[in-house]
């Protein structure tokens, strides 16, 4: 919940603007999001787009330079990209420092070989197409939480629903958890509480959503929220740096995302794209270093959760019964 006592974040150039007479009204209170990580905490970081375990390397090394403090890694090709020696390298690494690991599950559309996600419609979009995508996802899930990675990135409905159904059934682990990629994100309060009941853990909305749209979001769940501080170009390449004190404000418990704008795309990744890789991970971080430069001006950066922390908390789900009737 809110820390009533503690002050108010300070919005750039408040007293300036002020003295100007161009000062903003209060922010209204009732926009603040009541809600906050289990054991604490409004905001979270991740480091998206670490592709290997040589990435790995470089990410954790500047956020030791640049003191960034780490709660998730993701990566983006997935989970069929990786040899188990990799996987086992990056969970090894994460492991050592209590930060969740995150891979992706499975073919997408565009990596398909439909066609209607690219056209100009995008069709079924990054889905997974098929009976067969399906498997490959459940195959890529069982196959990475046998190797030890604790959090998967899904960007389908289905899956994510199958993932929830297999996870309560002990096929991967109960506390393996669910995270709904940027690629599908709910853009309404609506189709957000869905996914939650869906089974999601953390669910990735896109950068352009306004302030109140998370506010909306907000009044309907409470399931962690991920968001791009910096979106790739692929994702409209937003950047929201002044904004970020406010996007806990109105969004915890929420996930800061730092991508990186103006780089080129790395999925699937491979090692001739690796000075790209390795550069565009470093300066990631060094983002990341920014934001949280700029929470700490505003008075903002009181509230992170814990190092180490990752469960997602007590959320709603849809009811399994059904489910089990069936059998």
């Amino acid at each position: 919940m809110n820390d009533a006592s503690a002050p108010p974040a300070r919005r750039p150039a408040e007293q300036a603007l002020a003295a100007l007479g161009l000062g903003m009204p209060a922010p209204d209170p009732a926009d603040a999001s009541p809600h906050a990580f289990p054991g604490g905490g409004r905001w979270r970081t991740e480091i998206p787009s670490c592709e290997g375990p040589e990435a790995l390397a470089v990410v954790l090394g500047e956020a030791d330079r640049l003191d960034v403090p780490v709660h998730r890694i993701s990566q983006g090709s997935g989970v069929w990209m990786l040899t188990d020696a990799e996987i086992a390298e990056m969970v090894a690494a994460t492991d050592e420092r209590a930060i969740e690991l995150c891979l992706f599950t499975g073919p997408r559309g565009t990596w398909d070989i439909g066609g209607s996600a690219r056209t100009d419609s995008r069709g079924a979009g990054l889905r997974a197409r098929g009976h067969d995508a399906v498997a490959g996802c459940v195959e890529d899930a069982v196959r990475a939480t046998e190797l030890g990675v604790k959090c998967l990135l899904v960007a389908d409905e289905g899956v994510l629903w199958t993932l929830h159904r297999a996870r309560t059934r002990g096929i991967i682990p109960a506390e393996t958890t669910l995270k709904v990629s940027a690629l599908i994100g709910p853009v309404n309060p609506a189709s957000y509480a869905v996914y939650e009941r869906l089974g999601a853990d953390s669910i990735n909305v896109p950068s352009d959503l306004t302030l109140d749209h998370l506010t909306g979001i907000r009044r309907v769940s409470a399931a962690p929220m991920d968001m791009y501080i910096e979106a790739p170009d692929d994702l409209g390449g937003y950047v929201r740096m002044y904004e970020v004190a406010e996007l806990i404000r109105r969004g915890a418990p929420l996930y800061l995302k730092f991508g990186l704008s103006k780089a080129p795309g790395i999925y699937p990744y491979g090692t001739h794209l690796r000075t790209l890789a390795l550069d565009t991970a470093r300066e990631r971080v060094r983002r990341g270093r920014l934001a949280l430069d700029l929470l700490s001006r505003h008075g903002a950066d009181g509230a992170m959760a814990p190092l180490g922390s990752r469960l997602p908390g007590l959320l709603n789900r849809f009811d399994l019964n059904d489910e089990k009737n069936e059998d």
